[in-house]
């Protein structure tokens, strides 16, 4: 068996990411059998095998794809039916992504969130903006960004949750920061974040609890207002509040 201690070990410390795909359970005939691994790297190479044959190349495939979901999964996989091979037996394979870049969607495209795009790439964040006025993004000049247009209440349920999801809710109105922090809430996060003063927050919490039915667990987790508190001012300074508890959460997860 192939010992994949060192490459692991080199994904998590910031190499390149990969997918570990281990068979967890096979019935019939099988190329292989339970317990056997394979370790796909973001380039689309792979070291070990589960087999070969069209079940490799599929999962292969799906590995790649894990990486942008950044949370591990288990597919079934028939491989007469699905995949034509003659061996004709069952094999369920659990895919799970390591050294996966944080994810984070920031929920406004106003000054301060386009300030905290503009830092976030730069420690390790695939960032997503979001924003539903047209026009915004029309001179959004901010390097290794996304951006979605979009009603937020559709594009809330579209994004990916997990444990590699950050998530900072800074748009233009309060009413919408409360719909997203609502609806995010009770979601699978690494961090949720929204901004208010700390009157407004106040309020939207006796909201949430009494309105919103959040329970004081999940809403205990939501960091509210967001960000390192210091006497920040400009859209900048607020951002770099934001982004100092985001490095901070991130980094204590890692360790």
């Amino acid at each position: 068996m192939i010992d994949f201690i060192d490459d692991l070990r080199a994904l998590k410390e910031g190499g390149q990411p990969g997918v570990l795909c281990i068979v967890t359970a096979t019935s019939g005939s099988t190329p292989r059998k339970a317990g056997t691994r394979m370790l796909v790297f973001a380039g689309g190479t792979s070291k070990g095998t589960i087999g070969g044959g069209a079940v490799e190349h599929q999962a292969v495939e799906i590995a790649l794809q894990a990486l942008d979901k950044g949370v591990p999964f288990t597919r079934h996989f028939e491989l007469l039916d699905d995949l034509s091979m003659e061996c004709g037996g069952t094999m369920d394979i659990y895919f799970e992504p390591i050294g996966v870049a944080p994810r984070l969607y920031i929920f406004g495209a106003g000054h301060v969130g386009k300030a905290l795009a503009s830092f976030t790439p730069a420690f390790g964040f695939r960032t997503t903006v979001i924003d539903d006025r047209d026009g915004i993004f029309s001179n959004w000049d901010v390097p290794d960004t996304e951006f979605l247009l979009g009603n937020y209440t559709g594009l809330v349920n579209e994004i990916e949750y997990g444990e590699h999801t950050y998530i900072v809710v800074v748009t233009h109105k309060h009413e919408y920061d409360e719909q997203l922090m609502v609806a995010c809430a009770p979601r699978d996060y690494a961090y949720l974040g929204m901004i208010g003063s700390k009157r407004k927050v106040a309020e939207i919490k006796a909201r949430a609890l009494d309105k919103h039915h959040l329970s004081p667990e999940v809403l205990g987790k939501v960091d509210m207002p967001v960000g390192i508190p210091f006497a920040a001012e400009t859209p900048a300074e607020i951002a770099i509040s934001i982004l100092a508890r985001l490095i901070d959460v991130k980094n204590r997860r890692n360790n």
